[in-house]
């Protein structure tokens, strides 16, 4: 799939955050409503992704728009490497993104030492079960968000290649 765009650590002159906070409100936005507690996206802003640079590995792919198509950040755990924020515009879903996110994550995993992927994601939403499984993750736990008394969320874990 020659016309999708490579997903690479971001330039360190990489500045649309304002671009990439829209992509993740869009790619999220099948979440509203379904749920609960609502996404941590909620409460963060352009500057705040900015800031999480900082702190994380930021993988993007940018299409021929120069603005960000798919992203990820990721942040050292200390037996694993965590992904979070992993968004793909719709028009781009389906078509093997995810696996080009997964192999630059692997990538950065074996340059910081980590032999595991991780990721979380809500119970409610088993399209993403489904495709994190179809990708070699499998579910190892589940966890309640502060203040409730049931499961909010899975966690699943992949080997690195």
């Amino acid at each position: 799939m020659a016309d999708l765009p490579p997903i690479h650590p971001a330039p360190p002159d990489f500045d649309r955050w304002a671009a990439l906070h829209r992509l993740l409100v869009l790619s999220f936005s099948g979440m509203e409503g379904r749920i609960d507690p609502p996404s941590s996206l909620t409460s963060l802003s352009a500057s705040d992704l900015e800031q999480m640079s900082g702190t994380q590995v930021l993988l993007l792919g940018i299409g021929a728009s120069g603005d960000p198509v798919a992203c990820a950040y990721l942040r050292p755990e200390p037996d694993a490497l965590y992904l979070g924020k992993v968004a793909i515009h719709p028009d781009l879903r389906g078509r093997g993104l995810l696996h080009h996110i997964i192999a630059a994550a692997e990538a950065e995993a074996r340059r910081l030492g980590r032999n595991t992927l991780e990721l979380e994601t809500r119970i409610e939403l088993i399209e993403n079960h489904a495709a994190f499984s179809a990708a070699g993750f499998r579910q190892v736990a589940e966890r309640a968000h502060p203040g409730f008394d049931h499961p909010t969320s899975l966690i699943f874990r992949r080997p690195v290649a």
